[in-house]
């Protein structure tokens, strides 16, 4: 897409592309914000289970396991700094590949 003479992108330095608008900030469900608060004033390191795949990890969720729904079962994934600005449905894949079926030509002589 062209304005004026210098082409318009919505991709960033890094290459990826632009996910949301910087002044609506990232986005994270009440009740899971509220979860891990009571999480880190108890000082506990238990699972947090979640269906909101939607949410944005949060610098204060490092260290903490979430159990994130994949559509069958809650994937355990255990958040780490790199992940912080990342949606938690991300790290918990919702479909399974098995590879396609085998060639019968071979077979078939």
């Amino acid at each position: 897409m062209l304005t004026g003479d210098k082409p318009v992108s919505n991709r960033i330095e890094g290459g990826s592309t632009m996910g949301r608008s910087l002044k609506k900030g990232p986005f994270i469900d009440e009740h899971l914000m509220k979860k891990m608060d009571a999480l880190a004033e108890s000082e506990k390191k238990h699972v947090v289970k979640t269906w909101s795949r939607r949410s944005t990890i949060f610098p204060s969720f490092v260290g903490y396991t979430i159990a994130v729904y994949d559509g069958r079962k809650h994937v355990p994934v255990y958040i780490q700094e790199d992940m912080v600005g990342h949606k938690l449905g991300e790290f918990a894949p919702t479909r399974t590949y098995r590879g396609h079926a085998a060639d019968d030509k071979k077979t078939r002589r």
